[in-house]
């Protein structure tokens, strides 16, 4: 038996919608099934299971909250704890318990189709719709997995393995056919896993959800990119699009050289993914030793606009000051004509003139912030430092 525990995924805000969902689901079993006797289940038959044959529009909603037996609401509770609460998180609470109901509806309609005539019960459907957005939002992540052969331990295992193949494909489709399938639902757990792919697809799309660089449309978009480079490299004259920036020399022909630049490549990609990660955790430590692995690799490499930021304060915070110089550096090469440009220049002046004793650069930086300042506080700040890197260049001060 293999079941999964927790994934690594950190939650930043408390899943106060899922718990909510999990104390209902829970609360209805056992008022129906243990608290109100006979009553309780001649109730539950009439209004918590989705009639096969004349379903009326609140069984849509209401069977997602009944269930067959202990087993069945223990697996399911097991799975939404598990996955749900990242999702969560990433979607907030009104939006997630909206997409809960709607998948539990599409997961519905599907096994309606599939099955005319019979009922169902259990919140099975919405949970496979929250699976796969998890996949979605979070495809790089490990999930722990329990299993139970001879002797129990754990391990981990990358969560497109977990849920795409054991989940989805071996669950849902290999065992049915091998064992008939029992009274399990597969075919609404497989509309379930279709609406969570397509909705929180959608949403990334349209960003109702927050981005990053490791959702699923993102390693698409690296998979297009890379499609692209590959393309490019049939011509050794061509001059290749990199993922982010131009590559200064043209593809190798050769296959043994070609092989190492696409592996730079990926090297590159993975660098910037683990760096976006270490910076949501607030790992800045991690973030700034996979940084200095990146600019190594590709000096003109620069992260989101954000991300840069963060970066450089850290370095500087760390008294790392001429990787603080260099990283906001690049945040001006990239980023000149955003809104926090020319607070970037102004620290970037002050850290050469104060730390660095790089007076030329730092009398640059801050003439450009000076032309640019409003605030009077700031303007004299800005002139106080670049009177000080005139005089360490033996100039005189005004």
């Amino acid at each position: 038996m293999f079941l999964p525990i927790r994934t690594e995924t950190s939650v930043r805000h408390a899943p106060i919608a899922n718990v909510a969902l999990i104390g209902l689901n829970v609360l209805v079993f056992f008022i129906l099934d243990f608290g109100m006797g006979r009553a309780g289940i001649e109730y539950k038959n009439k209004y918590f299971v989705l009639d096969g044959l004349e379903p009326s529009l609140i069984q849509f909603i209401t069977y997602q909250f009944s269930h067959a037996d202990l087993w069945h609401i223990g697996g399911n509770m097991l799975f939404l704890w598990v996955f749900g609460n990242a999702v969560n998180a990433k979607m907030g609470d009104i939006a997630y318990v909206l997409f809960y109901l709607a998948g539990g509806i599409f997961a519905a309609l599907g096994f309606h189709m599939a099955n005319p005539g019979l009922s169902l019960l259990g919140a099975s459907g919405s949970i496979a719709a929250v699976t796969t957005a998890y996949l979605v939002l979070f495809p790089r992540s490990h999930v722990t997995v329990l299993y139970v052969f001879f002797f129990i331990g754990t391990f981990e295992v990358p969560a497109t393995i977990i849920i795409g193949a054991k989940i989805i494909v071996w669950d849902n489709v290999v065992a049915p056919q091998i064992t008939g399938g029992g009274n399990v639902a597969h075919s609404a757990h497989l509309a379930g896993y279709l609406f969570g792919v397509l909705a929180a697809s959608v949403m990334l799309l349209i960003r109702a959800i927050p981005r990053d660089q490791f959702d699923m449309l993102a390693l698409v978009k690296r998979w297009n990119q890379r499609r692209a480079f590959a393309s490019a490299m049939a011509n050794p004259q061509a001059r290749a699009q990199a993922q982010y920036g131009r590559v200064a020399r043209a593809v190798p022909a050769d296959p043994r050289k070609r092989a190492e630049w696409e592996q730079k490549l990926d090297q590159r990609t993975t660098l910037r993914a683990e760096i976006a990660s270490h910076l949501q955790r607030g790992a800045t430590d991690e973030a700034m030793a996979a940084y200095d692995r990146l600019v190594a690799m590709d000096p003109e490499q620069c992260m989101s606009a954000d991300q840069q930021m963060t970066l450089g304060r850290a370095y500087y915070a760390n008294g790392r000051f001429p990787q603080a110089a260099a990283a906001f550096e690049r945040y001006l090469a990239c980023y000149r004509h955003n809104a926090e440009a020319n607070e970037v220049r102004l620290l970037l002046g002050i850290i050469n003139a104060r730390d660095l004793k790089q007076y030329e650069s730092a009398e640059r930086h801050l003439k450009e912030a000076l032309e640019k300042i409003t605030n009077p506080s700031r303007r004299e700040q800005a002139q106080r430092w670049l009177d000080e890197a005139r005089l360490g260049m033996g100039g005189a001060s005004h």
